[in-house]
């Protein structure tokens, strides 16, 4: 059974992105909002069973609220501020782990496991 699964890294704390907002959109449609525990994951699978289907989807996370809630000083305009990660599914019956990893400045993305 396939399922998508996200996970953030605060890699300027050396820490797991905790409390971060994330937003999953398919076709600007938006699906669901959840909240990253302590662990920098999702409760549950953001999709999974007959909601995960094939397509474009997309991932927004709100970086720059949680590094403000996080006591870091940024500009009046963060740098990064809502960071956008849109990726394809292909195959329904895949995990497809999308992480963050993430500081005030810079930010990288693959597909994990």
């Amino acid at each position: 059974m396939g399922k998508l699964t996200t996970h953030v890294l605060d890699t300027a704390h050396g820490a797991p992105g905790k409390g971060m907002v994330v937003r999953l959109y398919k076709n600007d449609k938006l699906l669901l909002t959840a909240k990253t525990n302590a662990d920098g994951r999702c409760d549950a699978p953001l999709l999974e069973g007959k909601n995960f289907k094939t397509g474009t989807y997309r991932l927004e996370f709100e970086a720059g609220k949680y590094f403000k809630k996080a006591g870091v000083t940024l500009a009046k305009t963060p740098f990064l501020d809502v960071i956008t990660i849109s990726f394809g599914i292909s195959d329904a019956a895949a995990h497809y782990h999308v992480p963050l990893l993430v500081s005030p400045y810079g930010y990288s993305t693959y597909r994990g496991s």
